[in-house]
């Protein structure tokens, strides 16, 4: 476990609230004390940890690999940063990215032509944890003259049924 300053400030706030329910059972100070000891890791692990992780949006980032992308579409939001940040597919081919990402999944909309454009190629990236997350990560890859000249991350809101 990796002692984090924030993981000690979330210990810390649940240790006083559980020692503030243990003061109304006992008024006694070290009866208040050892329950509060014993409690307080049951009480994060298992209660304000995991309701801390579904209302969240936090997320793992991981290096691109094209393997993964191919292998776990679900999870391809984790290498979305990398992709943006480093623009680690801007300038290269419409081979060069069929090659690493695969064939597009769909194509984008282009005002300028009224219809899907050849040009806007768009991948499916999965959704992000959390509770109440229906926004599907997307995105979109424009060409120009054979070349990517463009690129960004969108949500899509999808409705289940």
């Amino acid at each position: 476990m990796i002692l984090t300053p924030l993981f000690v400030v979330f210990l810390i706030l649940v240790f006083i609230l559980v020692w503030l329910f243990a003061n109304t059972i006992d008024k006694r100070k070290w009866v208040s004390l050892s329950i509060s000891l014993v409690l307080t890791p049951v009480a994060y692990f298992y209660v304000f940890y995991p309701v801390l992780n579904i209302f969240s949006s936090y997320h793992h980032q991981k290096h691109f690999d094209a393997e993964a992308w191919k292998d776990k579409p679900a999870l391809r939001y984790e290498m979305s940063k990398e992709i943006l940040d480093k623009n680690l597919f801007l300038s290269k081919s419409k081979k060069d990215v069929e090659a690493a990402l695969g064939k597009s999944e769909w194509y984008g909309w282009d005002d300028r032509i009224k219809a899907n454009s050849p040009e806007k190629w768009n991948y499916n990236m999965g959704f992000k944890p959390g509770a109440f997350n229906n926004m599907q990560e997307c995105i979109e890859f424009t060409f120009n003259n054979n070349t990517v000249e463009s690129i960004k991350q969108y949500q899509l809101e999808k409705t289940f049924e």
